[in-house]
């Protein structure tokens, strides 16, 4: 019987370890074997550029990817040139001259420039065009590395590129689109502000003959004798066609400022008490000529709103009117207010009218849809509830309606809450305007006009025609107004504002920079009536600014007060005079 070999101690150990005798240098060597294949793939893969150099920069390196990014093959450049032999000279010294700034050294514009950070170990990624063999240029993003030794001495630098051809492109396309884009909206912008101003242009050549047509109306029906019944329903017909037509012109003017974005509100806090009374007294005559009833539902606690208290009037008025005239025979409107949980307030304006299929409300807020409407007896564009909506949402708020076939609907718009206490202190209810009688035998007082329109001239000299204490005087241009003021010393001037010559605001300015004149109420009366222009004339130190087409009440108490103000500056005027000279 033979004796049992015994296994060397390494054989024993190799086994432990992990297999059979060898099997250590086995997966040593398959591992080298895979970084050399690894390190093969890189070197020879054509998607990248791998150019390695020794410390001075000339080439040791040039694989595939090289050769096909720059058409050179390897033996061409290999110990020969160097890498920034192949790249743009003029990005090179651009290159050198920001880095020697950066670091407050000098700079070479060659290979040096390329891998300075990198010879500092700093990490450097930057974007070159290298120069093909055959002239063309090639965008490249580069990525650079120093090569060490084991004593951390660089020993050589490796430039991996890869190609920026399609990244640029698409960094072009994308800067040509966003020139594209700021194009349109440039002409977007000019395109809006053509149509603003069209449109604001548009207003005022329709406001002055509608200022003729309604003034003379008015003029007719407060005269003097009265007129006949058959003159008076021809004058109610003018005058309803006339402000209906004045109304259209508001609607696209304010649809037209909210799309251009144009549009001012000035939101304070505000009791809606007070607010659903003003509109109250503004569509009861509508209610009571079309035989609806309308009630008004008192909110068991005072409820404030902070908004745009002349949008929020104009939305109310539109959901009222459309309330009265889509009702039906001896139908109702009744208002209300209640408070929501999320901080609104919510007013509702419920009818007794036909109510809404699912498919007309869908389409109830489109401009110019008037939900078949068109041929019926009731007037409209099918604007207002486009701008009430846009309007509500500029206040911060939210506009809808809730409706049932054969029943009736109930439209609601949603505002913010606002304390009493602000609302209190910011809501003081503006002086009734008194209007001054004229008793027999009072003392004329002047009124200067300055209007080159023979129409509107006219109708204010009918109009102050009824006031004996008044002498109208009359000029047709800027400076002839101006020189009648000085000449004349009147004590109010109506003013236009497109005059020839000089415009209103000009006249203005010199009479108030004139001692002799500064002291005169000058009222404006223009068909500039867009809010920023009543509001610039207001800034300008117009006394008041009256819109055509005038309403004659409004006019006769304008004219008042301002003949009261005259009054105490004169009255100031003199009493500074008397103080100047002394007992």
């Amino acid at each position: 019987m033979k004796p049992a070999r015994t296994k060397p101690a390494a054989a024993t150990a190799a086994v432990r370890a992990g297999g059979a005798p060898g099997a250590a240098e086995a997966r040593t060597q398959r591992s080298l074997i895979k970084t050399g294949a690894l390190q093969s793939a890189i070197l020879n893969s054509a998607n990248f550029s791998s150019i390695a150099t020794d410390e001075r920069g000339v080439i040791q390196l040039f694989n595939v990817g090289a050769e096909r990014m720059l058409g050179y093959a390897a033996a061409d450049v290999l110990n020969r040139i160097t890498p920034a032999d192949l790249s743009d000279p003029q990005e090179l010294i651009l290159r050198a001259r920001a880095m020697s700034a950066e670091f407050g050294c000098p700079i070479a514009p060659g290979f040096e420039a390329l891998v300075f950070k990198a010879s500092r170990g700093i990490e450097d990624i930057y974007e070159l065009t290298y120069l093909h063999k055959d002239g063309s240029r090639l965008p490249a993003m580069v990525s650079v590395t120093a090569l060490r030794d084991a004593q951390g001495a660089v020993i050589g630098y490796l430039l991996i590129g890869t190609d920026n051809t399609v990244r640029q492109r698409l960094d072009m396309a994308l800067q040509a689109t966003h020139l594209e884009l700021q194009g349109a909206k440039v002409a977007a912008e000019r395109a809006n502000q053509a149509k603003s101003e069209f449109l604001s242009s548009m207003s005022h050549e329709l406001r002055s003959p509608l200022n003729a047509i309604l003034g003379f109306a008015q003029l007719m029906d407060s005269g003097s004798p009265t007129p006949t019944p058959a003159q008076k329903d021809c004058i109610d017909q003018i005058l309803q066609a006339g402000w209906y037509l004045l109304e259209l012109i508001n609607e696209i003017l304010d649809l037209s400022l909210i799309e251009s974005g144009r549009l001012s509100l000035s939101q304070e806090p505000m009791a809606l008490a007070e607010l659903l009374s003003d509109c109250q007294a503004m569509i009861e005559p509508q209610a009571r000529k079309s035989g609806i009833g309308i009630g008004f539902v008192a909110p068991s606690v005072p409820l404030f709103v902070r908004a745009d208290r002349t949008r929020v009037k104009q939305i109310l008025v539109n959901l009222l009117s459309n309330a009265i005239k889509y009702n039906r025979v001896g139908g109702t409107v009744e208002v209300s207010c209640r408070t929501r949980p999320d901080e609104r307030i919510r007013i509702s304006v419920q009818d007794t009218g036909d109510g809404l299929s699912a498919e007309k409300l869908a389409q109830l807020f489109q401009p110019f849809n008037r939900l078949g409407q068109e041929g019926g007896v009731e007037e409209g564009t099918g604007i207002g509830l486009v701008v009430s909506k846009q309007l509500a949402e500029l206040m911060g708020g939210v506009i809808g309606v809730d409706s049932t076939v054969g029943v009736g609907s109930v439209f609601w718009v949603e505002l913010a809450a606002s304390s009493g206490v602000d609302a209190h202190a910011d809501t003081t209810p503006p002086a009734a305007v008194a209007t001054a009688g004229v008793a027999a035998g009072a003392p004329q007082r002047t009124v200067l006009c300055v209007e080159d329109n023979p129409a509107n001239l006219m109708l204010v000299s009918r109009l102050l025609a009824r006031r004996t204490d008044i002498q109208l005087l009359s000029a047709k241009d800027g400076r002839r107004g101006i020189e009648m003021a000085q000449t004349m010393r009147p004590e109010v001037i109506l003013m236009d504002i497109n005059l020839p010559g000089i415009s209103g605001v000009t006249a203005l300015r010199l009479l108030a920079a004139d001692p002799m004149t500064a002291h005169i109420p000058v009222v404006a009366i223009s068909a500039n009536a867009m809010p920023r222009d009543v509001e610039k004339g207001l800034e300008a130190g117009f006394f008041r600014y009256l819109t055509k087409p005038i309403k004659v009440t409004e006019f006769m108490d304008t004219l008042d007060l301002a003949l009261d103000a005259a009054r105490d500056r004169a009255v100031q005027t003199a009493e500074g005079v008397q103080a100047e000279v002394g007992p």
